[in-house]
């Protein structure tokens, strides 16, 4: 179970640059980062729609609608900021720079969330290696932008 875990984690990990890419290129093609962004999620939306239908996943009951942490909601609001940074920022900056400075920050704030158990997350300690890890990565980041 845990290999099949990984591979769809590195299956998302490396469908990351090619949205990135994609969305970079819907902005230049339209010229209007928001409608752009816009256009991301309808269709982002529409295909969820079509997964669901698919799949015959049930909508929830209001009961867990209305009984959810407020703050649970904010992804779908959080997502628009690497949504937009990628779209207006992939082509500009290059994939590898774009993709690992957005990876690595995202792995230094996972560690932070994680040793804090925050946003629902469970406890995992921020050791000296994982904080080793993360220091590699901004060094690994660093060799990418010098070439």
């Amino acid at each position: 179970m845990i290999l099949l875990q990984m591979l769809i984690a590195i299956a998302t990990g490396a469908a990351n640059p090619f949205q990135s890419g994609t969305n970079a290129e819907l902005n230049k093609e339209l010229g209007q980062p928001i409608w752009a962004c816009v256009a991301v999620y309808a269709i982002g939306l529409v295909g969820m729609l079509a997964i669901a239908l698919v799949i015959r996943e049930p909508i929830p009951a209001m009961g867990k609608l209305g009984g959810t942490k407020t703050w649970a909601w904010a992804g779908g609001l959080i997502s628009i900021a690497p949504t937009m940074a990628g779209l207006m920022l992939a082509q500009k900056m290059g994939s590898g720079i774009f993709t690992g400075v957005s990876i690595t920050a995202a792995l230094v704030t996972s560690v932070v969330l994680d040793h804090f158990g925050l946003v629902g997350l469970e406890r995992h300690p921020a050791t000296i290696v994982r904080i080793a890890g993360c220091g590699l990565m901004v060094s690994g980041v660093w060799l990418v932008a010098k070439s």
